[in-house]
Formats: structure tokens, sequence, C-alpha cells
């Protein structure tokens, strides 16, 4: 039994054990492996699994690696892998759907909380000796926003969309939320509403809804239209949930107020994306999910998917859906 993790630095830069991998037979750990078909059928090559987060797996990958039978997909977003292909191949996909629940909700929460007090740059003044030759007792550069009794509305209200509307709610914020299916515990936070309704009467929107066809590009510059002038932007959902230059212009012209953002239309981001340059829009590298407890959990998930692939009751797969 062969096993190849074709990109294991994004999520264990050595600091987690392999010891389950290496439990189920000869296991080879590539840290990045390029995007090119050569490189990736080569690392794979005759291996029985293949592992992989951001490596594409495409249905000419499958066609020239006849001895694949399963693909763990390390995250929870499995658009890497072409379904239709592996189900034409008989392969096996499986992904993580729960694993950074609470850390992708924190990581929201903190993007906004550093556009409302603008920590870091407060921080970092004092220690310039800024407030030392200060004749005031405080001074700030920024305005400082109090959520107490603002909207927060979230697109896409599942687990990590109810995480971040509990603590929003826990902020004194109103919460509303839009989802194309409503449940009971999403109700026990939020009051659900149309998107359009959402759109217009929110401080703050999160971003949790999946990158589907439906949900590519929803903040754009018509959607953006219709938001109130100052509104806050938060996503650390799938980049290209955002029209990269849209929200870029609303930034510069004020009416979006502040965006939050940890994931890029591509990645890493290119080097001339506008949000670069874009007035007040804060940007982390995709590290919602890199919590040493978040990344723990997604390799023990992803190793417990694959034993159960072995015993012939494969979890959490995917390649079934349509």
């Amino acid at each position: 039994m062969k096993l190849v993790m074709l990109d294991g630095y994004t999520k264990n830069h050595g600091e987690l054990s392999w010891e389950r991998f290496e439990s189920f037979g000869e296991f080879v750990n590539y840290d990045r492996t390029p995007s090119d078909h050569d490189t990736i059928v080569q690392r794979i090559g005759n291996a029985d699994a293949a592992f992989t987060n951001k490596v594409p797996i495409t249905n000419a990958v499958l066609d020239a690696c006849p001895n694949l039978k399963y693909v763990g997909v390390v995250a929870t977003g499995y658009d890497v892998v072409d379904l239709a292909a592996a189900r034409s191949h008989n392969v096996v996909v499986t992904n993580v759907p729960v694993y950074g629940t609470a850390a992708v909700g924190q990581t929201a929460i903190a993007l906004l909380l550093e556009i409302c007090q603008n920590v870091g740059h407060h921080s970092k003044a004092v220690h310039e000796g800024r407030w030392a030759s200060c004749p005031d007792f405080c001074f700030w550069d920024y305005p400082l926003i109090e959520l107490s009794g603002k909207t927060m509305g979230v697109i896409g209200f599942g687990r990590i969309g109810q995480v971040t509307g509990r603590i929003a709610k826990a902020l004194d914020m109103k919460v509303i939320a839009f989802d194309e299916y409503p449940n009971d515990s999403g109700k026990a936070i939020a009051e659900y509403v149309s998107l359009e309704t959402l759109l217009k009467t929110a401080d703050v929107i999160a971003l949790h809804c999946p990158l589907l066809p439906a949900t590519r590009g929803i903040i754009n510059k018509d959607s953006i239209a219709k938001m109130k002038d100052g509104v806050i932007i938060l996503n650390n959902a799938r980049g290209p949930l955002v029209v990269d230059r849209d929200l870029a212009d609303a930034l510069n012209a004020g009416k979006v107020f502040a965006a939050g953002i940890d994931v890029a239309s591509k990645e890493p981001i290119n080097a001339d994306n506008p949000l670069l340059t874009a007035r007040n829009c804060f940007i982390t590298p995709h590290i919602s999910g890199a919590c040493t407890e978040s990344r723990k959990r997604l390799l023990e998930i992803t190793a417990d998917n694959y034993a159960a692939f072995l015993a012939g009751k494969p979890v959490n797969r995917v390649d079934t859906q349509l």
C-alpha cells in the first residue's frame, strides 16, 4: 500500500505527526507540489491513495494514475478534484467537513475587531514612542467603532456562519442571516432574511457560504450598490466570492468603509490584486484554519477517513455528490 501526500506543508510545518499515515503502508510526503500535470503524475505514480489540500486532481491525472483508488482532500472544500472524473475512474474522494469551525469564526471576528480598533497599528505606534511623547493621555489615528447595537449580516449560515453569529451576538450585535436552508440552530441565533434585505440593512456583512456557480462574485458592484454607505465586508470563506476590482473601487470611493479578507481570488495573492492597494483593506494570508488545534484535528480526521475507506465503509465521501 502506497500513500502520497502532495502538499503536506500547508497543514503541517513539521510540528505535527504523520504517524497515522505511516501506519497504513509506504507513506511519501511532499511539502509542496507544483500544479503542473507532469509533476503531479510523477509524484502520485503507482500510489493507491493520494492526499491533497490544493494540488488539482484532474481527469488527465486520473487517466495517468490507474492504480489510484482513493483521493483524500485535506480540507473542507473539494473543488480541486474533478468529481465527475473520479466517479468515472471509480476513485473514492473524501473531505473533512468539520475541523476548524471555531477557528474560522474566530478569524472573522478578529478581522472585524482589527477594523474597529486598529489594535496592530496602535500597538506599533506605542512601540515607536508616539504615546510616550504624546501631550495627551491617549491618542488614536483612526475612527474607532463600537459594535454594540449594529447589525451583522451573515451570508451562508451553516456551522461556521453560526459561530460568527454567536460571537457577534455576544458583542450585542443584532444578527441576520441569509441561507438557502434555514435550520433551528440558526433560528436561535439570527433572523433569517432575504439576500436583498441583508444587503440593504447590515452594517457588517460576513461571507461564510460555499463557492458555487450561484455564489461566485456574489459581492460585486451591483450588490455593493444595495448596501449601506460605510458597510464593513468580511470574507474568510472563498476568494472568488468577491469581485476584487469592484470591492477595491468601493473601498477607494468610501462606499465600503473597510474590508477584512483572509482569502483571495488566486492564492497566493497576485502582486497586482487591486485589493492590495485599496483603502482600508485588511488582508491576512489564509490563516483561518491555521490554529494548531484545528490542523491537528484536520489530519486526524483525514486519517480516519482513509481508515474507514480501507474497512469498506467510507465516510465523508464527496465523489457521489452531484
